[in-house]
């Protein structure tokens, strides 16, 4: 049963690459939809013997590598972590493979599609279920090839060409911090199984070593290497440009990178690897700051754009900063809480938005749309449930996690609790602000689209219409009823699978923080909802009119609509710097004077010179080869 729920998905995928053309487009996304419904039907089977009945599952299936002292088995961990992340990528998959066949079933190349999908989830599988850290690399490295494939899956429009290379050269830094640890890790430990190294960490918590001639914690270089490697996949910030250009690929696309899959590898990682975390105070510390940083940025970034999916883009950019903060505080269990929770009302913004855009023809940019809430009423319910509860509204999903989080965040009693409270909380309320201008702009306000396409705007198919509705059911009920079993006080759930220093554990003290600092975040979020709707409903041609008149806010405003420069800091400085350095030093320097002039060139040249000269020797005199001769026997006697 464990072994058909991974594979499953890498057989469809297989069948329908190579017998997708006898297929055609229906048996394929039929092929594609009942494996995915057969991989959601075991999780709930594995979920219920896992975790409800403590009963952890590990086994191997064949040796991978047995050389010398490296040993490493092929096998699988199925504990309440793994077990819960199959859950959410089982469900999202099968609803997004479902919504697929209906979104794209005018593409000629659906079969393909349908491939990439299954072998993504596949990889997914493989990463979360590992049991050693060198398996988990085989998936974290094959979702980065399927996400390659997916984002370029339109491979003749050149703007879905650069963005799925930039989604794999930006992962490619990450990858390369990643693989750096697991090489410390195998260095140490001589080994890369999850069991061998969390049992033995302890043993090396005073080791130090000297990089760059700076001594520091072995633990902490380790760690520091393995959030690295998490920052390029969860898109912290520094390595999160490639994240909103992934947009281009097709929307269920965006809704199964986002929603559960791809860029929560690196708070999956956080939370498998927290016996090493845990140990490194200073990584924490610094985990913190990138974390509750990237939630107050992208949601800034967030404000001003004006393409519908790239605005639920920072959105997923910013609630990643909540997960991984939530990680540096030392509560993991409340960061995979919230990605479980964001895995539900992210799929379903992405899915409404796509629904939208399929409505009103491939229009994405919110400023066209506008006075459609009559027309799609159900599309309006679901992007209002889902933003509310993106933006924590009580007693909805989003808002059990990520108040929690904060909560935590202010218990910690410490400067760098309060830095990531109050980051979070202003966060919360951008989140606020841009959920509600997208639902505005969007549905409330005056139609600004043209006439032919409101008089053929439509709601969407009963296969859209299923899948929403699937997916809308956990964005307001999944928080309220799950909360207690995943992070309530004495909850035995994780077992061994996260493991949190007794000290750093703040549970209980985000029980008795004072009543203010519980309500601060809620109470920015109403009012960032209300703000939002005054500036762009009563005073709209006013805030509009003061951002063109002010030179300042008109700066300010170019400043967060070109986000923050980050593309054209890297563009105009790195890249060039590093094309500049290829071309005049690499290419000219090495390639075409060095190695050309020592190699190929070197050797042609030489022997078509000597081949000259020796020309010139063979003349048909006898005098010029009896000299040649004489002077050859001479120069021998002599230096023998």
């Amino acid at each position: 049963m464990y072994l058909l729920l991974i594979f499953l998905p890498l057989i469809s995928s297989f069948l329908i690459l190579c017998f997708g053309f006898l297929l055609g487009r229906k048996g394929s996304s039929f092929l594609a939809i009942f494996s995915m419904f057969l991989c959601f039907f075991l999780i709930n089977i594995i979920f219920y013997e896992v975790c409800f009945n403590n009963s952890v599952v590990s086994f191997k299936i064949f040796t991978w590598i047995d050389c010398e002292f490296l040993h490493i088995d092929w096998g699988f961990l199925f504990d309440s972590l793994s077990v819960s992340l199959l859950y959410i990528v089982s469900f999202i998959s099968f609803l997004v493979h479902l919504y697929s066949y209906e979104y794209m079933k005018t593409d000629p190349h659906l079969s393909r599609f349908m491939s990439y999908l299954s072998i993504f989830t596949f990889f997914m599988f493989i990463l979360v279920s590992a049991d050693n850290f060198l398996q988990m690399f085989v998936g974290w490295e094959g979702v980065g090839l399927a996400s390659y494939l997916l984002i370029n899956f339109w491979f003749t429009r050149i703007q879905a060409n650069k963005a799925a290379i930039k989604a794999m050269l930006i992962n490619r830094v990450g990858d390369f911090f990643l693989a750096l640890g697991i090489f410390g890790i195998y260095y140490n430990f001589r080994s890369v199984d999850y069991i061998v190294v969390f049992n033995l960490v302890h043993l090396i918590e005073i080791k130090y070593i000297y990089f760059f001639n700076i001594k520091i914690s072995f633990i902490e270089f380790l760690s520091f290497c393995l959030f690295c490697g998490a920052m390029g996949k969860s898109a912290q910030l520094g390595l999160h440009t490639w994240l909103p250009d992934a947009m281009e690929g097709p929307t269920p696309v965006s809704a199964l990178i986002h929603a559960a899959t791809m860029v929560t590898a690196g708070v999956f990682l956080l939370a498998r690897c927290s016996s090493l975390f845990e140990l490194s105070s200073s990584v924490l510390i610094f985990i913190c700051i990138i974390g509750s940083l990237t939630a107050f940025i992208a949601g800034s970034i967030g404000l001003v754009q004006n393409d519908l999916k790239k605005v639920i883009a920072y959105s997923t950019c910013s609630q990643l900063g909540y997960m991984i903060f939530a990680c540096g505080l030392s509560g993991y269990t409340f960061g995979i809480f919230h990605l479980i929770n964001h895995a539900f009302f992210k799929a379903l913004l992405f899915l409404g938005a796509g629904s939208i855009i399929h409505s009103l023809q491939d229009e994405q940019d919110i400023r066209r749309m506008g006075g459609i809430q009559k027309l799609l009423p159900f599309t309006y319910a679901i992007m209002l449930i889902g933003s509310l509860s993106l933006m924590g509204f009580p007693f909805l999903t989003g808002f059990y996690s990520k108040d929690a989080i904060l909560e935590i965040a202010y218990a910690s009693y410490s400067n760098i609790g309060f830095f990531c409270y109050l980051l979070g909380s202003f966060a919360a309320f951008l989140t606020a602000f841009y959920s509600i201008r997208v639902l505005f702009l969007s549905f409330l306000d005056l139609s600004k689209g043209f006439k032919i396409i409101i008089f053929n705007i439509h709601e969407a198919t009963p296969f859209i219409t299923f899948v929403l509705f699937c997916l809308a059911i956990p964005s307001i009920f999944f928080g309220f009823f799950f909360k207690d079993m995943f992070i309530g006080m004495g909850t035995d759930f994780w077992g061994a699978a996260i493991f949190i220093d007794f000290i750093n554990s703040k549970t209980i003290d985000a029980e008795f923080i004072p009543i203010f600092y519980k309500l601060f975040p809620i109470v920015l979020s109403f009012f960032g909802a209300f703000l939002s709707y005054l500036l762009y409903s009563i005073y709209s041609k006013t805030f509009h009119f003061y951002i063109i008149k002010y030179k300042y806010l008109r700066k300010f405003y170019i400043f967060l609509n070109k986000k923050y420069f980050f593309d054209k800091l890297y563009n105009e400085i790195l890249t060039q710097f590093f094309l500049n350095f290829s071309l005049h030093y690499s290419y000219k320097l090495i390639d075409k004077y060095f190695i050309e002039f020592l190699g190929p060139i070197g050797f042609f040249e030489l022997g078509f010179f000597k081949s000259i000269f020796f020309k010139q020797i063979h003349n048909g005199f006898l005098n010029i080869y009896i000299f040649c001769f004489i002077t050859i026997i001479l120069f021998s006697f002599f230096f023998i």
